[in-house]
C-alpha cells in the first residue's frame, strides 16, 4: 500500500476497541451489584428490628379475628330438695345418728323416707363421710342435690327402679355442710357457665 498507509518494516498495525467503553460497562455492572447488596442489607436490618414478616402476619391475624361475645351455656336443671326422697341409714357405732341426720335434712327441705341402721353390706364398712346409693337416674339429679349437703360422699348405683336415694352415714361423718355452703354449691351448679370463646 502506498501513501500514509504504507507498511514499513515487519510490524503490522492492530485495530483495538476503545478502552473507555469497557470501563463504563464494568463500572455500571459494579454499581448495580453494589445497589443490590445495599438493598438486601437494608431489608435484613428492617427484619431484625421489626420482627420480620412473622410479627406483621401475627398482627394482621389478630386484626382479622372477629369480636364475638362469649356464648353462655344453658343452666343445669336440678330438682328441688323437696323432690328428692332420702332414706337415712347409720353405718357407725353412734346411736341416734340416722335420726338426727334425717331431722336436719328435713329442715333443709328434703323428703325423708326410711330411717334406721345400715344393712350388713354397709354396717361399719363405710370409712368415709357417707355413701349415696340410688338408681342410675339419680346420677344427674338427686345425687347432685344431696351431695351439696355432704362433702366427700361416694356415689354408687344399684338396680332399683324407684327414685329415692339411700344416704348411708360413715365413720367420718361429723356434720352436714352449713346451709350457706350448701346454697353456694347449689348456685355454682345451676349458674350458667360461659362457653369458651373462639380462638383466633
Amino acid at each position: 500500500m502506498g501513501g500514509k498507509y504504507r507498511i514499513t518494516g515487519d510490524a503490522y498495525p492492530r485495530m483495538r476497541r476503545p478502552r473507555k467503553r469497557r470501563r463504563l460497562v464494568l463500572a455500571g455492572v459494579g454499581a448495580v451489584v453494589a445497589l443490590g447488596l445495599a438493598g438486601w442489607g437494608t431489608l435484613q436490618l428492617i427484619d431484625v428490628f421489626t420482627g420480620g414478616d412473622k410479627s406483621a402476619a401475627a398482627a394482621g391475624h389478630k386484626r382479622a379475628c372477629p369480636t364475638v361475645k362469649p356464648a353462655v351455656a344453658p343452666a343445669k336443671a336440678l330438682p328441688k330438695p323437696a323432690a328428692v326422697k332420702v332414706n337415712v341409714y347409720n353405718a357407725t357405732t353412734r346411736s341416734g345418728l340416722a335420726k338426727d341426720a334425717a331431722e336436719e335434712l328435713k329442715k333443709r327441705g328434703f323428703a325423708i323416707g326410711e330411717v334406721g341402721n345400715a344393712s350388713k353390706e354397709y354396717d361399719k364398712k363405710v370409712p368415709g363421710t357417707g355413701v349415696l346409693l340410688g338408681a342410675p337416674a339419680a346420677k344427674n339429679g338427686g345425687f347432685t342435690v344431696l351431695g351439696t349437703q355432704l362433702a366427700g360422699a361416694v356415689e354408687k348405683i344399684d338396680t332399683r327402679k324407684t327414685g329415692e336415694i339411700d344416704l348411708i352415714l360413715g365413720t367420718k361423718f361429723k356434720a352436714f355442710s352449713t346451709p350457706q355452703e350448701a346454697t353456694a354449691a347449689m348456685t355454682a351448679l345451676t349458674k350458667p357457665a360461659p362457653a369458651p370463646s373462639p380462638s383466633c
